[in-house]
């Protein structure tokens, strides 16, 4: 009887808290705010990177994931390791 009692009062502060977090979404939705600020939010918009082309293939990518080597004194910046060994070679 007891843990039925229990179940139940659980029950209801779960729906009362479902019902409140619906109601506040409502609210701020009619008042025009957004999705409240959070970890899956990001703070501003994304930054712009200038991306990079790759010697021999064309392809763009972005300089901090690519893979690099050194030309004629300058970094070059290659989208996989074949096309990075064929200019080297």
């Amino acid at each position: 009887m007891l843990l039925r009692a229990l179940l139940l009062f659980l029950f209801f502060v779960f729906l009362a808290r479902a019902a409140w977090r619906l109601i506040e979404g409502v609210a701020r939705g009619a008042m025009g705010g957004g999705a409240p600020p959070g970890p899956r939010q990001p703070s501003g918009p994304p930054t712009a990177v200038k991306m990079a082309q790759c010697p021999v293939c064309g392809t763009y990518v972005v300089p901090g994931k690519a893979l690099t080597g050194v030309a004629r004194g300058q970094v070059v910046y290659f989208c996989s390791e074949a096309c990075r060994a064929r200019h080297m070679a």
